[in-house]
């Protein structure tokens, strides 16, 4: 099995994995159902704001249809861009995937959490897993997938920001519990490197297009994603206690789970969407992408690997 194949099919097992343990934990691990709620009601305290609902409202609504079916065509017009129909075809398989899954898994697991745990409304049953977080992270790593070598750690940035601006918006305005959100977000990643696998399997069979991307991709720089993102995190959160500290101080000690649940979730986008540009990787052999420029590659020796 090929290299890249191997590392997107284990990725997609710990994915599955990792939702079935996320699922035990959020319904009937009672401290856990706790944190839950108290993230929860962490992020209402910000629904009470108007400029933070009406920013989450218009944010949240990117993830609506029309919009998101516009949103869409942006990783199949870059994939089409670079001649690559077999990633374009891979892109609708993840979208449709990974968005039709969670909707199946809402009416599977329809299940009700304790109510007593939430100050005011509630999320309803058969919110797990978030269709909102299914759909924004799978389109951020759609693109990823789609972009050149040289762009994908920008993508992989930009990506996993707006997957966090939609997640963070539907929490605040209360449409899902943070484990809805988390589990949204292992379904698309689960999907995306299913599709990862299936098409390197598919390229096994096809003659092989090198893509002049100027070297290999070494690990450590495809984690700058999150490297970044937690500077960046880090910086507004120091900025944001340095000028607001009288308002600040009391709310982070009476919300910690929140800060920390914040922190969390905000990590854990980040790391798919580093994940997922080191599965892509060049490496010694063929990597995920080609070009029309690479006719002019001089032909590989005979029995060499053809990832």
């Amino acid at each position: 099995m090929q290299q890249r194949a191997r590392k997107a099919t284990i990725g997609a097992g710990v994915g599955v994995v990792l939702l079935i343990a996320l699922n035990y934990a959020a319904f009937h691990v009672a401290r856990l159902e706790r944190l839950d709620a108290d993230i929860f009601n962490g992020f209402g305290g910000l629904r009470a704001r108007p400029h933070f609902s009406n920013v989450a409202t218009w944010t949240a609504g990117l993830c609506d249809m029309p919009t998101y079916a516009f949103l869409c065509i942006v990783p199949l017009a870059i994939a089409l861009y670079r001649r690559r129909t077999d990633i374009a075809v891979t892109v609708v398989a993840i979208l449709l995937g990974a968005n039709l899954t969670t909707e199946w898994l809402k009416q599977l697991l329809h299940q009700v959490r304790p109510l007593y745990l939430i100050h005011g409304a509630a999320p309803g049953a058969g919110s797990w897993p978030s269709g909102h977080a299914t759909a924004s992270m799978s389109l951020a790593l759609c693109v990823v997938l789609a972009a050149a070598p040289r762009w994908r750690i920008r993508a992989a940035v930009l990506g996993a920001a707006f997957a966090l601006g939609v997640t963070y918006s539907f929490l605040t305005l209360g449409w899902h519990y943070p484990s809805d959100a988390v589990a949204g977000l292992l379904v698309a990643t689960t999907w995306t490197f299913l599709g990862v696998a299936a098409h390197s399997h598919w390229q096994r069979r096809r003659p092989v297009r090198a893509e002049l991307d100027g070297g290999r991709l070494d690990s450590a720089l495809a984690l700058a994603p999150v490297a970044v993102g937690l500077l960046a995190g880090l910086v507004a959160v120091i900025a944001v206690v340095v000028t607001h500290l009288p308002q600040v101080a009391p709310y982070a000690r009476s919300h910690g789970p929140f800060i920390v649940g914040c922190a969390a979730i905000g990590t854990l986008a980040l790391t798919l969407a580093g994940s997922l540009v080191i599965v892509l990787r060049r490496s010694r052999a063929q990597p995920f992408s080609g070009s029309a420029r690479a006719a002019t590659a001089a032909p590989r020796p005979e029995g060499s690997p053809r990832d």
